[in-house]
Order: structure tokens, then sequence, then C-alpha cells
């Protein structure tokens, strides 16, 4: 009788290829939805920042999309979509929409009017404005809501295994049943490091296409270093 393990090498090996398999899904699902949910994110947040009048209500709504249960949202999804990707993918795309907006808007309305008001002055039209002077500066905010986004899309992609589209979750749900714990341990780890790369590579982004925010940061310690020497000195 083989010993029913939390750790077993012999499970990864025999069933490599459905742990792939499931890994693939997962990444595709969490990628489609949080793809989605920043398209729509972006112009719900554009029209909230124009508009005090629609800011509550699309603000509002994201909130309440994000307190319905999920097994109560699939549930929902189920007789539009069927049993089918789609329900989970419109599921987490609706659970992200929250976070997206509300960092998308922070972002934007973080950038200094005096920018605006100098970039107006230089001949920047409304949608250069917005493409070439409002969004490189909202980025950090932007990105660190994508990275809450992928990484709480790739814990909830999960839940998707009630209807068998949950990737990684199939197999926790297959080893929860039979209790496999070597099957419930290697996917749930699995999962956790999917969350850490996504995260990672999000990071990478942001430093990459946010190079004077190191900058800003070296000027910063730069003064802070100063100031203490003179600070000594004065001692």
């Amino acid at each position: 009788m083989t010993a029913n393990d939390w750790i077993c090498g012999e499970y990864v090996r025999t069933r490599s290829q459905e742990l792939v398999d499931a890994t693939l899904q997962h990444i595709g699902i969490t990628a489609v939805s949080v793809l989605i949910g920043l398209l729509i994110a972006f112009p719900l947040a554009l029209i909230a920042r124009r508009s005090r009048g629609a800011a509550g209500p699309v603000l509002g709504l994201t909130t309440v999309l994000y307190t319905v249960p999920s097994l109560a949202m699939f549930a929902l999804l189920t007789p539009v979509f069927g049993v089918s990707a789609a329900v989970v993918v419109t599921g987490l795309v609706l659970y992200s929409l929250t976070i997206l907006v509300r960092n998308i808007l922070a972002g934007l309305q973080a950038v200094p009017a005096e920018v605006r008001e100098a970039a107006r002055g230089m001949g920047y039209g409304p949608a250069r404005l917005l493409f070439e002077v409002e969004l490189p500066l909202a980025l950090p905010a932007l990105v660190a809501g994508l990275r809450i986004a992928t990484v709480s899309t790739v814990a909830m992609t999960t839940i998707g295994s009630v209807v068998g589209y949950g990737g990684l979750g199939n197999l926790i749900s297959s080893g929860m049943e039979g209790f496999f714990k070597a099957e419930v341990l290697t996917a749930s780890v699995l999962c956790v490091l999917l969350a850490l790369v996504a995260d990672g590579l999000l990071m990478g982004l942001q430093r990459l296409l946010t190079p004077w925010t190191r900058a800003q940061k070296r000027a910063r310690a730069g003064a802070r270093r100063g100031a203490r020497a003179v600070k000594v000195g004065a001692e």
C-alpha cells in the first residue's frame, strides 16, 4: 500500500502532463481575465474622472460586484454562458474591476494640475495629454492595481473548478475529494508560485517603464544623506 504523503515525487513524475495542462489553463484564464478587466476598467476610470456624477455609480457598481460570492456569481452567469471557461473569465473580470478602476482613477487624479496646464500650454490635445503625460505619471498606481488584481485573480481562478475550468483548482478539488495529499499540496504550491512569478514580472515591468521613479528615490536618498551630514557638521 502506497503511503498518502503530502510530498510525493512519484506523483509529480507520473502526473507531470496533467500538472502542466492544469497550469497552462490556469495561466490562460488568469491572463485573459486580467487583460479584459484592464480594457474595461480604463474607460470606466476615465468616465469617473471626467464626471463627478458618474464617479459614484461607477465605483459603487464595481464595489457591489466584488461583494457577490463567487459561487453565486458563477451560478448567475452559467445560464448566460453555459458551463464553459467564459463563465469563469467573466466572473474574474467583474471581480477585477473594483481594484483596477480605483487604482487607475487614483493615478490619474494624482497628476499635478500644473503639469496638465503646462502640457496644454505646449499645444497638447486631450488624447496626447492623456497618453503622453498623464498615463506615464499614473503608471505606478496603475501597475500597483494590476499587480493586486493579477495575484487576486490567480487565487480566485481555482474557484472555477466548480464548472470544471479552474486550472490548478481542478486538481485541488479532486485531491480534496479523494483526500490525496500530494495532489492538493502540489497544485497549491504551483498556484502560489504562479502568483509570485506574475507579481515579480509586473514589478519588473513597472521598473522598466518608470525609470524616473528610481532617479527620484536616489535624489531623495542623497538629499537625506546631505541633510544628515550638515546636521553632524553643525554639531
